[in-house]
């Protein structure tokens, strides 16, 4: 079943203008036919047409139930990187394999000062359609990293860098059931001075492995780790 997206079906049993072009002139879907919205926090809807406009689609509800995911998914900050379309490619991916929120850091190294929060959101919305879920992964604007290291955060929390050092795989030490905030630098690194910043605010070292990855390829895999230690808890 094709899925539309619809954050406020409950209060107002109309699609969004967008996705009723899509629902009645691409996909041609007529009155009583049975569609599935999903409304971002978590639910799931059959609905069937009662009024299929091309600029607002109406429904009727028939049933409503909860995503299964459970709620100790990753939430990884990264620095974006200069090519938008590489960040781009995290934020799918990420949320096809499961992510519960992105935050965009600007550190000492960071190749960009600004991102288009509006177009990626559109792109979270796409995935969680094409992979089928219904709980969107939260999405922060960016933020200088010295003020995001110093909030507050009920979980885990791990940093990875390059720098040398002893440093456990994230595999290793990240505990299902709880949940990990993970800090990924830019193509140059955090700097050694936000490193130690962030360690003093318990943010633990930790390695992705041997191969050096690229900023969204390490974002990706470190989400990755923990929505697969997560799963069955």
């Amino acid at each position: 079943m094709v899925l539309f997206y619809s954050p406020a079906i409950e209060q107002d049993l109309t699609l969004p203008e967008d996705e009723s072009v899509h629902c009645v002139r691409v996909l041609r879907k007529q009155v009583d036919d049975t569609i599935g919205i999903i409304d971002g926090m978590g639910h799931f809807f059959e609905a069937v047409i009662t009024e299929a406009h091309p600029k607002h689609c109406r429904v009727r509800l028939v049933e409503k139930r909860l995503d299964t995911a459970g709620p100790f998914r990753a939430h990884i900050a990264l620095c974006p990187t200069k090519n938008p379309e590489r960040v781009e490619w995290f934020l799918e991916k990420a949320t096809e394999v499961g992510i519960g929120g992105i935050t965009f850091l600007q550190s000492r190294y960071s190749e960009r000062k600004t991102v288009k929060t509006e177009r990626m959101d559109r792109i979270l919305v796409a995935a969680l359609k094409q992979s089928v879920k219904a709980l969107k992964p939260t999405l922060q604007p960016l933020i200088a990293f010295n003020a995001f290291v110093k909030q507050p955060f009920d979980g885990q929390k791990y940093i990875c860098h390059c720098h040398p050092g002893d440093k456990p795989l994230l595999n290793s030490v990240c505990q299902p059931g709880t949940p990990a905030l993970v800090l990924i630098g830019p193509e140059g690194d955090f700097s050694e001075e936000e490193v130690a910043l962030a360690e003093a605010q318990g943010f633990k070292a930790v390695s992705l492995g041997d191969t050096r990855l690229r900023t969204e390829t390490a974002a990706f895999v470190a989400a990755h780790i923990i929505e697969l230690k997560n799963q069955g808890v």
